[in-house]
């Protein structure tokens, strides 16, 4: 089972580096998903740069975000791009930027985007939110019928988000994801200790 930090600079309570630095130190995450889409790529391009020292020092894997450049440019191999960017892309620039990416995710939402993402050759998919939280507060829930349902539609893997905690975490598994996305308990530091069961 793998656990995935989801960054959000603004949900963030204490120095956002240092807060990288604890996730990418302690035991509970496999990956850092730096999700700054707000940046500009100049921005963002800086970022990465310390978060990826971060988490190579800690030998954690890093997943860039909505900015295929920065992950060309910087050599990294992972990255995770919003599928309207993605399909914006078109076929030759799509094909380029795969050249130097070893592996691409996306979120999907429906059973018609995780068709469109298998499509465009996604290496996994994120799927939610699968329970209420206040990142999108007002919106329903999908629940974990629909995350089992995308996880029997297809082989690449599947990771839960939205609303996942310690008390839920096992029911995501048990529908079929092969891991969760924490955003909100990661940056608030309510589930980033070492060691916890």
């Amino acid at each position: 089972m793998c656990r995935i930090a989801v960054t959000n600079r603004r949900l963030c309570q204490g120095d956002f580096l240092t807060r990288v630095e604890s996730l990418a130190k302690g035991d509970i995450y496999q990956a850092v998903l730096l999700r700054e889409k707000d940046l500009t790529q100049e921005q963002y391009d800086i970022l990465a740069k310390e978060v990826l020292n971060i988490c190579q020092k800690y030998g954690k894997k890093c997943i860039l975000h909505s900015f295929p450049e920065v992950a060309v440019r910087l050599g990294h191999p992972y990255l995770h791009l919003p599928l309207p960017l993605w399909q914006s892309l078109g076929g030759q620039e799509a094909v380029r930027i795969r050249q130097h990416i070893v592996e691409i995710g996306t979120s999907v939402h429906s059973q018609e985007q995780l068709k469109q993402a298998i499509e465009l050759g996604a290496d996994y998919v994120i799927a939610g939110h699968i329970f209420a939280t206040d990142c999108k507060k007002g919106k329903a829930p999908r629940g974990l019928d629909f995350l089992q349902s995308i996880c029997q539609e297809t082989k690449i893997p599947v990771y839960g988000i939205g609303g996942i905690n310690r008390e839920n975490e096992n029911a995501v598994l048990q529908a079929g994801a092969a891991g969760v996305c924490i955003m909100s308990g990661c940056m608030a530091g309510t589930w980033s200790a070492s060691g916890i069961k």
